[in-house]
């Protein structure tokens, strides 16, 4: 169903009006709704990302057995010093995970990154720090649904969509009601917290005039601009109850003594931080291979473990030693030297497509190279290849044009306290599917015949 979907959505498109309305169209709700990332269209496609109904419960379903999976890790680490160090956590990080966060979530928030294929379904990674894409996925939806080409594709194929700012503000809202108790406001200030100058600074106005239109006072403020004193944290005059954290803790570090007001008062329990500095755990990359370890099985259900090995790629630390590869101990070097066609590197703790060594397209010397960088670094990870999705879009060229070309598509599903909630898909021409490396988003829509 979902081929021939697709192939009714591109024959609309070959009628000139439909076309070129719906191009109109898009061009203006992208720039009306600030759909722009770092000065560029976020979404420069002219068909959204569809997976049938059937797909998506089953997608719902394993996303939701990784996540208990994933509280499982969380939990053992604070009993276990081992898995806290297979994880990667730092010495100043685990300071930051040890401040007990008022509330039990470890992510509120979360996005699994993953592929759907017609065989297989597989993850790649998880944002369990600060997602981002919730609101340019709300406005994406706005958009699309209104355009001719959408219309006239409705009348054959039912659609369902996502609304996730409700569901961001619920979450946050629940953590504060955990964090405050019976002191809890009924309309608690939020702060979206993050640096100064950064792409996702669209997004961020979405969500504050969402959460006024909801009446919560929000402003967007800079760790700078953060005061505590007199046990409030301040923006200027504007006191915070919650704290919307989208600032990484990578990027918070380096200016932590500079500008420790955030962290003065998340230690003091006056805010409420959303996510919290423990989420910093399970945001690691080496997540995936404590889940994917026999090591730590025990940790999780028949259930869970099977869904792990289904879904989420065989991941290690980049070391020497033995390991255990499809039931068989191998020597972990040897091993990834003898198959770079199946093999990726990838920094534990970084994003955007940094420092990322795809081994299939690696000649014997360079993916030697590229070993020899991950044992210097010290915390690498090497995880075997996935089947990718791969699908063609039409996309709108600089002159307006429509063209056609093949994109690595990336769905994205989002989870509030553990539950799939809304979703988008990243589209790439290269290998990465990374915004932030140069590739776009579109939404996601549920379809199914009509009857």
């Amino acid at each position: 169903m979902l081929q021939e979907a697709v192939e009714f959505y591109h024959q609309l498109l070959q009628e000139g009006e439909v076309a070129e309305s719906s191009r109109r169209m898009l061009d203006e709700g992208l720039e009306r709704a600030r759909l722009i990332f770092g000065g560029r269209r976020l979404s420069p496609y002219l068909r959204p990302h569809f997976v049938t109904e059937s797909d998506f419960a089953r997608v719902t379903r394993i996303c939701e057995t990784v996540w208990s999976a994933i509280q499982k890790v969380k939990d053992a680490a604070v009993e276990d010093e081992k898995i806290v160090e297979e994880l990667g956590v730092t010495d100043i990080e685990r300071e930051l995970v040890r401040i007990d966060p008022g509330y039990k979530a470890v992510s509120p928030t979360a996005r699994l990154d993953s592929f759907l294929t017609t065989d297989a379904y597989s993850f790649v990674e998880l944002n369990g720090e600060s997602p981002a894409g919730i609101a340019y996925a709300d406005a994406a939806y706005e958009i699309f649904s209104s355009l001719p080409v959408m219309r006239r594709f409705a009348e054959r194929y039912t659609l369902r969509t996502f609304n996730g700012r409700p569901l961001l503000l619920e979450t946050l809202l629940e953590a504060y009601r955990e964090f405050a108790g019976a002191a809890a406001k009924e309309k608690p200030s939020i702060a979206i917290v993050d640096l100064k100058g950064l792409p996702t600074q669209k997004e961020f106005e979405l969500f504050k005039e969402y959460f006024e239109s909801e009446g919560h006072p929000s402003a967007i403020c800079s760790p700078d601009e953060l005061e505590f004193s007199g046990g409030r944290l301040r923006c200027g005059e504007f006191e915070i109850d919650i704290v919307y954290k989208r600032l990484l803790v990578n990027e918070y570090l380096p200016i932590m003594q500079a500008q420790p007001a955030l962290l003065e008062a998340y230690r003091a329990g006056a805010v409420c931080l959303v996510n919290n500095f423990r989420s910093k755990m399970i945001h690691k990359k080496a997540l995936f291979a404590v889940l994917t370890d026999e090591r730590y099985s025990r940790l999780f259900t028949d259930e869970e473990l099977d869904t792990i090995r289904r879904h989420v790629p065989w991941t290690r630390k980049v070391r020497e030693g033995r390991t255990e590869k499809d039931g068989a101990g191998v020597d972990l070097l040897e091993y990834v030297r003898r198959n770079s066609g199946r093999l990726v590197l990838k920094p534990n703790d970084d994003y955007g497509g940094h420092g990322i060594y795809i081994g299939w397209n690696s000649s014997e010397a360079e993916w030697e190279e590229a070993l020899q960088a991950a044992l210097t670094d010290g915390d690498y990870l090497v995880q075997e290849r996935v089947p990718t999705a791969r699908e063609t879009f039409p996309a709108l060229a600089e002159d307006g044009s429509v063209v056609y070309a093949e994109q690595l598509v990336d769905l994205d599903p989002l989870l509030f306290n553990g539950r799939v909630g809304s979703a988008f898909t990243r589209l790439s021409s290269t290998e990465l599917a990374n915004v932030s490396s140069g590739g776009g988003m579109v939404p996601t829509f549920i379809i199914d015949r009509r009857a």
